[in-house]
This record gives C-alpha cells, sequence and structure tokens, in this order.
C-alpha cells in the first residue's frame, strides 16, 4: 500500500491533509482560549520545556471547546503524548485503536469523546471533510507542519509541540492548519518568538573538500569513461552522466574525461533519446534539454549546435503561454512561463541560466515564473507550483533560483530574501537540512546553499558549509545524501564538488570555451555500482519475524495483536515483485486464503466486511488482486467469491452522502481513486471487463484536465501523484484508444511532478511511496521516461536504511517503516500492479518462526538499524499511516482505503506497447 499514502489517506492523504478547525473558537477578545489538561496522570505543563519533553494540544473548537493542552516529559511516541497528556482516544473498529476517530479530555465536557456516537459511528475511517489531523512542530519553528508519521510511529523530540485539529481537509496541504501558533501553546519555557534579523553565522576553522577524491570516484562511476550505466541496466543514465560532467568541469575546465561524457552526450543518438523522447522533430523534455545545454556550455561546445539540435532556440520555442485554466489545455504547460514539461523548479532554473549564458534572452514570463516559487519565509520550493498551493522551502532550491536570479538580473528583492531564508537556516554545524524542521546536515543542498552564498558575497558561510562538508566525504571520495549516510550518491556529490571548487553552477557554464580534447578509454574500467535500492536487502527487511508476525501479517500496532491485512498484502505485493522469497509470499497468501486468524481471531474478510453493510470495494478489490497475482482463484478465495462480489458492490445509482455511492458505476465505500482503481483492476484481471463497465467509466471521470486524478472520490481534493499513478496502471489493461490517451496524458503528467532530487510530492512531503508509484507508472513507458525512472529509483535508494528498509519521507522522522519499505520495494522494479504476476507452483511454505503463540514485539525503530516495529517505523500500521490521525492502520476503510489500497507496491511495468525497465529484481 501507500506507504505513507495509508497514513496519508487516512487522514493522511489527506495528506498534509490539513483538517483544521473549521471550527468555532470560545475566544479571549481576539484569541483562542488555551486550557491547560491536569488529569492526574498528566505530568504539569511547566515541566516542559524546551529541552525537556513535548507539549500536545487539542482543539474542540468545533464542538464548542477550548484548546487543551497537555504535557508528557518522557514520550516515547506521539500518541504516547496524547494519552499521558491526560487525552482519552477511540480508534476505528476497522482499523482498531491506531487510528484515532475521537478524542476526549476531562477538563472540558467531563470527558465526552468528540465527535460522538451520534455524529461518527468509528467503524470506517472517517471523511475527509470532519477527521482528527496531526501537527507537528519542532523547537524555534514558526508554523506548523502535517505530520508524516502516524501518532505511534513518530518519536516527539524534546521541546516539541503537537497539535490535533478536528474539521475538513484538503490534500493539497493549502488549507485546515491549526488557527493558533507553535508558540501560543508551548511551555512558558519555550523558545523565543523573535529572530535576529541577521543571525550569526557558525565559527569553524575552514577545511577544504577533497576535490581530486571526490572527481576519482566519479570518474569510476563512468563506463567507459563517457557514461553513468544503473546497476542492472544497459542503457546510459543521461542525467546523472550531465551531472558528473558538471563536477569534473567544476574541477577542472580541461578535464578530458568532462570532455569526453560531454561529447557522448552530444552524439544525435544519446541526444535524442535524452532530450527528444517525442521524436527528433518533437517537443523537447525542457529539463533534459537544459540540462545538455549546459554540459555543452560548461565543456565549450555549442549548446545551439548539439546532438545536431539547438537545444537553446528549442527551449525559447516551447515556453507556455498562458495558464492551464486559460482556454485549451496545452500539453506539459501549467501555467504561463512554464518550460513545457519540466515540472521541477530545478530545470525551470537551469533553462533560465543555460540561455542566458548561451547569450539568449530567455522570455521574462519564465523568469517570472521563477520569483512566484519563493515562500513567505524568502526560500524557494523545488515544485512548480501555482499561486496559493503550499509552498514549502529547501535550501537546493533556493541556492539554485537565488543563482538564477542573480544573473537574470532585476531581482534583487527576491535574491536578498533567498540570501536571508539561507543565512537563518544554516545549522550551528554549518550544513543546510534537507528539509526546513530537521535539525540534521545533507550535503547536496549544503553544496548548492554554499554555492549561492558564495555567488552573493557571504564567502563565512559558505565556507563554513565547505568545512562541514569536508567532514562528510566518505572514504571512496564521494558524498551521500544524508548526514552519517554511509553509500556515495552521484546526486550529492556533483554540487558538493561545485561548492568545494569554490564555483557555481552559473560560473561554471560562463566559463570560455576550451578546446576538446579525446582521452584515450582505460580498458580496466568496469560499470558502476548503479543508485537503484538493494531489493534482497528491502524483502529480507520486510519478512523479518519482527516483522512479520509469525511470518503470516503485520500488525497494526506493535504487540496489538491486530493484522494490518491492507499492509500485509502491500507486503505480499512486493515480494511478488522481486521474487526474493516466494517461501515466505506463501506463508501470507496461506494465511489469507486459507482462515488464518490474528492474534485477536479476526481473518481478512473482517477486513474486506464482506457480507456486511460496510463492504468495501477497494478493500475486496485488493485481496482479489493479490489472489490473482499468486495464481489463486479470486472467486474462491478466503472462502468467498471476491469477483462476484465486486459486481454486487458496484453502485446502480450516488447515495445522498458520498458513502456508501458517490455516483452511478463507484463501488460500495470506494472512497478513493485508489479502492476503485484496485475494483477495476481486479474485475479486468478476471476477465470482467464488460461487468466492470461502468466503475471504469466512472474512474474515467475522475481525470483532471492536466491528466491527473484526485485522491478521494465524493469531496474536495486535491490531484497527486500517488492516486494518478495508481489509475494509469488500472486503464493501462485496456486496449482501447480513448483508455491509452488517458494513460499517456498522466504519465506526462507524472514526468512534470518530478522534485530535483528524483523524489516526488506525496501527503506528508518528498515521499518514498510517492517516488515508488511514479516509477510504476512512468514505466508503463518505460523507454519515453527512463531518465525519469532512473533518477526516481536513485532517490528511492537515498531513502533505505542499514537495515534494508525505507525511511516515509526524505527529511521526516528517520528510521525504516514497514508501510514504505513495501511500497519503495515493489515500486522500485517498476512492475505495474495489472501485470504483476508471481507462480508459487512448487514452493513449500516455510515453517512460522518458533516460540510463544506470537513472536516477540519488535522493538521500536532507530534510524538505519533493524529494530523496527511491525508496521511502519514502529508499529505496523503506523509509521505510514495518516500521520493526521495518528494511526497506522492501514485500512484507511474508505478514505483510508485509498492509502490502503493504494499504497501496495510493486513493481515493474511489463506492459505491452511501451517497453520496460527498472531493476531486474
Amino acid at each position: 500500500m501507500r506507504t505513507e499514502q495509508q497514513p496519508e489517506r487516512r487522514t493522511g492523504r489527506r495528506q498534509r491533509l490539513l483538517s483544521l478547525l473549521t471550527a468555532s473558537f470560545l475566544t479571549l477578545g481576539a484569541g483562542v482560549a488555551f486550557f491547560t489538561a491536569s488529569p492526574a496522570n498528566a505530568d504539569p505543563v511547566e515541566e516542559c520545556t524546551a529541552t525537556t519533553g513535548a507539549i500536545v494540544a487539542v482543539d474542540f473548537g468545533p464542538f464548542g471547546g477550548p484548546v487543551v493542552r497537555g504535557c508528557d516529559t518522557t514520550p516515547t511516541t506521539g500518541y504516547e503524548l496524547l494519552h499521558e497528556g491526560g487525552f482519552r482516544t477511540t480508534g476505528t473498529v476497522h482499523d482498531g485503536d491506531g487510528f484515532i476517530c475521537r478524542i476526549g479530555n476531562g477538563s472540558f465536557d467531563s470527558g465526552t469523546e468528540y465527535p460522538t456516537p451520534a455524529k461518527e459511528d468509528c467503524v470506517l475511517t472517517p471523511q475527509a471533510t470532519a477527521y482528527w489531523s496531526y501537527w507537528i512542530a519542532s523547537p524555534g519553528q514558526k508554523s506548523w507542519t502535517y505530520s508524516p508519521l502516524g501518532a505511534m510511529s513518530r518519536t516527539p523530540g524534546a521541546g516539541d509541540v503537537d497539535a490535533w485539529v478536528f474539521g475538513g481537509t484538503d490534500v493539497g496541504g493549502t488549507t485546515g492548519k491549526p488557527t493558533f501558533s507553535p508558540d501560543d501553546v508551548r511551555a512558558r519555557s519555550g523558545v523565543p518568538t523573535t529572530e535576529p534579523t541577521d543571525p550569526t553565522g557558525p565559527t569553524r576553522p575552514p577545511a577544504p573538500v577533497d576535490v581530486a577524491a571526490a572527481t576519482r570516484w566519479l570518474t569510476g562511476m563512468l563506463t567507459d569513461e563517457e557514461r553513468v550505466v544503473d546497476e542492472g541496466a544497459t542503457a546510459p543514465d543521461h542525467m546523472l552522466t550531465t551531472e558528473v560532467v558538471y563536477a569534473l568541469a567544476a574541477a577542472d575546465p580541461k578535464s578530458p574525461v568532462a570532455q569526453k561524457a560531454a561529447s557522448f552526450l552530444a552524439s544525435p543518438a544519446q541526444t535524442d533519446t535524452y532530450a527528444y523522447p517525442a521524436g527528433k522533430d518533437g517537443i523537447p523534455d525542457a529539463s533534459a534539454a537544459a540540462r545538455l545545454a549546459l554540459v555543452a556550455e560548461a565543456t565549450g561546445k555549442d549548446p545551439r549546435d548539439f546532438g545536431g539540435h539547438d537545444l537553446l532556440g528549442d527551449l525559447v520555442e516551447y515556453v507556455c503561454p498562458r495558464d492551464i485554466g486559460d482556454g485549451e489545455t496545452i500539453p506539459g504547460c501549467l501555467t504561463k512561463g512554464d518550460f513545457r514539461s519540466t515540472g521541477q523548479a530545478d530545470a525551470q532554473a537551469m533553462a533560465v541560466i543555460a540561455l542566458l549564458n548561451g547569450e539568449v534572452t530567455p522570455p521574462a514570463d519564465a523568469v517570472t515564473r521563477l520569483t512566484g516559487l519563493q515562500c513567505e519565509d524568502g526560500g524557494f520550493t523545488g515544485i512548480l507550483i501555482r499561486a496559493g498551493e503550499w509552498c514549502d522551502s529547501d535550501a537546493s532550491s533556493t541556492g539554485l533560483i537565488a543563482l538564477a536570479l542573480k544573473r537574470a538580473g532585476g531581482h534583487g528583492a527576491a535574491v536578498e530574501k533567498a540570501r536571508a531564508y539561507l543565512k537563518k537556516s544554516q545549522l550551528p554545524t554549518g550544513a543546510w537540512p534537507s528539509a526546513s524542521y530537521l535539525t540534521t546536515g545533507s550535503a547536496g543542498p549544503t553544496g548548492w546553499a554554499a554555492q549561492a552564498l558564495r555567488a552573493l558575497g557571504d564567502t563565512d558561510r559558505a565556507d563554513a558549509g565547505v568545512s562541514w562538508l569536508s567532514e562528510q566525504q566518505l572514504p571512496k571520495g564521494g558524498f551521500g545524501f544524508e548526514e552519517g549516510e554511509t553509500d556515495p550518491r552521484v546526486f550529492a556529490t556533483t554540487p558538493v564538488v561545485i561548492a568545494g571548487a569554490k564555483s557555481d553552477l552559473v560560473a561554471l557554464t560562463a566559463r570560455k570555451a576550451t578546446p576538446p580534447t579525446t582521452p584515450t578509454p582505460d580498458p580496466t574500467s568496469t560499470p558502476p555500482a548503479g543508485d537503484g535500492p538493494d531489493l534482497k536487502k528491502g524483502s529480507a527487511y520486510l519478512t523479518d519475524h519482527r516483522r512479520l508476525v509469525q511470518g503470516h501479517y503485520y500488525e497494526n500496532a506493535k504487540g496489538s495483536g491486530f493484522a494490518d491485512f491492507g499492509l500485509t498484502i502491500d507486503g505480499a505485493y512486493a515480494l511478488a515483485a522481486t521474487g526474493h522469497d516466494n517461501a515466505a509470499l506463501r506463508n501470507i497468501v496461506d494465511f489469507l486464503d486459507k482462515g488464518g486468524k490474528d492474534g485477536k481471531g479476526r481473518g481478512i474478510h473482517d477486513w474486506t466486511l464482506i457480507g456486511t453493510t460496510y463492504a468495501g470495494g477497494g478493500f475486496i478489490g485488493k485481496a482479489a488482486v493479490l489472489a490473482e497475482v499468486v495464481g489463486r482463484d479470486p472467486r474462491d478465495f478466503g472462502g468467498q467469491d471476491l469477483i462476484g462480489a465486486l459486481a454486487k458492490a458496484i453502485c446502480p445509482a450516488k447515495t445522498p452522502t458520498p458513502r456508501p455511492c458517490a455516483a452511478k458505476g463507484n463501488y460500495t465505500y470506494a472512497t478513493s481513486v485508489f479502492s476503485q482503481s484496485l475494483g477495476v483492476m481486479a474485475q479486468v484481471r478476471a476477465g470482467e471487463t464488460a461487468a466492470a463497465a461502468e466503475p471504469i467509466a466512472y474512474l474515467k471521470s475522475l481525470q483532471d484536465p492536466s491528466g491527473a486524478w484526485p485522491s478521494l472520490i465524493g469531496e474536495k481534493s486535491d490531484i497527486e501523484v500517488d492516486s494518478t499513478a495508481m489509475a494509469a496502471m488500472t486503464l493501462d489493461l485496456l486496449p482501447d484508444a480513448d483508455s491509452q490517451a488517458a494513460v499517456d496524458k498522466a504519465l506526462a503528467w507524472l514526468a512534470g511532478r518530478q522534485l530535483a532530487d528524483g523524489g516526488f510530492p506525496g501527503a506528508s512531503g518528498n515521499s518514498v511511496n510517492s517516488a515508488a508509484l511514479a516509477v510504476q507508472g512512468l514505466s508503463l513507458d518505460a523507454t519515453k521516461y527512463a531518465d525519469r525512472i532512473a533518477k526516481a529509483r536513485t532517490f528511492l535508494a537515498s531513502q533505505q536504511n542499514t537495515d534494508g528498509g525505507f525511511n516515509v519521507v526524505k527529511g521526516g522522522q528517520p528510521g525504516s517503516d514497514v508501510r514504505a519499505s513495501a511500497q519503495a520495494v515493489g515500486g522500485a522494479t517498476g512492475i505495474s500492479f495489472g501485470t504483476l504476476t508471481r507462480s508459487l507452483d512448487g514452493t513449500d511454505p516455510e515453517p512460522a518462526p518458533s516460540g510463544s503463540g506470537r513472536p516477540s514485539t519488535p522493538a521500536i525503530v532507530t534510524p538505519g538499524e533493524e529494530t523496527g516495529g511491525t508496521g511502519t517505523s514502529e508499529d505496523s500500521g503506523s509509521g505510514g499511516v495518516l500521520a493526521s490521525t495518528g494511526a497506522q492502520t492501514l485500512a484507511l476503510a474508505i478514505a483510508a482505503v485509498l492509502l490502503m489500497l493504494g499504497g501496495w507496491g510493486t513493481a515493474r511495468a511489463a506492459r505491452r506497447r511501451r517497453g520496460t525497465t527498472g531493476s531486474e529484481a
């Protein structure tokens, strides 16, 4: 299932889903009334400080109450903080205690838990218009962040504050935040609310990066000193090859290896493959064209005659003339000024720099577009957002865009705001984090920030960053993505080398032309290790008995005995995609198919709810697809006819409320695109395409003009990566021209959402789950999107920990999460859920692990170590579960269904008409 999607979905999908008090607050004057909880078991709020304990605030405004605060001086999880802070909670019947459905406190209305049973029965996941969402803030943080983890998976730090708010939210994260600030609810001894206008920078002695060692490592990553080839692949990774050229040229303007690699990229066949996937005379991939133009400028070649193309002329020709909402939709355009098909802030900035350094004046709208990406704090976001959308600053994007705007001139105010942001966000160590709320450094962002500040005259700041980087250099010479990472990465090393050479991307590509030389190939060079994740280690993480209870299921919370069946199926999908442990896969399937019961006596159909009023088309579809994947009969799985049940679950008409039926053709209680897609996929795979005609038509009707799909059905919801990838995989099973056109449009939109580091935006940030699903979706046309797929797999590798598992989001709470890992392992293979198969013929199931009735409960996950809970970071369903509900539950029963259903992860698309790619697991 989608890893964080689940969580997201559940609450999370609601994603950042910011749900926030659409409610009334008790006001004192113009402010909100804050009460302090004082149950006997709660620590006094005064004992929680900036260095001890954490505060939790629950807003009962929608129910006529105040914002109530509580304290826990030694919280281990957000869930415990809530309870030790004096609050009581109730979960859902479907997902257990992990999904928080009601909250109460003795200081308000005699402890009544809200919403009351009359308003919400708490059987399935509440609707996104009325549920408890979960927000967090670290010491010194002035605004709330939607938690990327469920409360059972998040570990609050000293001085943190958590907030729970009830109401409606939106998937895009643009509405729903608490109306009070973190400082409003901090303990009196909390951090100051003011900051110096020009904060003092870190003081540390200067130390250089060993640029020579870094370039030796990068050179070793090239096959025949001309191209990067990912592990298990034969085609070159053009994007990473451009990265190597930049670094080598920065270290030595006459580098023969940089010249050779640039010549390789300049061959017509390679330029066409990389930058002109639509054909030699088609619309270029603006990101690739900009990168190649910068390669030409860095190595003295002509960007107006590179690989048989005028790269600069093509960039100027294909700038979007209008917003997506003004007139007919233009493929690859979001708003006026975009370079068509970029979708990323870094590509937009690189294109502007390439044009300026090639002595071509970029369209004014293209430069202005960059200024529209500046957030309130002065930093820039890495996503090409539209006005009013959620803006989340990061150091990498801020550094690169500041360089572009400085080069363009006329944008002094925006550049100064960016400069102030970079100075303010620099850590005491001299580093910059990959996300604004983190306290540990990241190599790539530090490299970009140092480049920009040096160019802006802040030499001491830049030197401090380089000094920190010198301590992060690995024995082989390269750099990992995050502080303490032991595996060097090309994408992290390049900005460090440029910064270490005391240069920047603008200065590097503005150099005078230098005569190319032809180096002699080194016959001893060997193919480099790829940047994709280690799927064998990932599979081992998923099957470890400390997570997979008795080899049969994952729990929704550590030690609960309550199976998270949706997550369990996600794990099965992942194992089916890789084929690394068929015995473990069979154990799971046999448990589900042959009447296995969890620690609470529940079986698979206590989750699908077949035969009850709440039978969910998404849950049934997810189970049916698993049966189809492993060759079991979906018409007799777990003693039920799942395909027949899906046919009965097709809504004949819309019901007065979105549940159970949002429209004709919707499956009952399928409140997400993920749920609807799973039902359709199951029916089509079972040969029941005709019977699924109405659900198919309804799924198609939900596609946005941009090509994307929203998260939720029947209520307001933003378009998003996860649901779009899932819908595309589903419709790709249909051969008709209309379905294939919908898929093509979806893939183009997906490609445009990729971030600079290869990741994709999800409910709670730069999401592992979203990146994995995007790999599966883009692999439906693997030849066209090979570069983006490779970049996304590199991102996934950067989020894999030493225990084999994966983080939920980049820059979030570190530590492996089962849900995220299941999606990452399966998704990295690129296999579509629609075509995934794994024969279990001749496979004998392994015996269940020895021990007492149930295996010992897994320990809380430690970042990068093998200890995690069964579900997500600490509990089976928690880490990736709806952050907002804090739950780890998988099912999102309805709204969460989406997550649930979707979060599965797995694979790599063996598509008929489109090519295939990915790692052969």
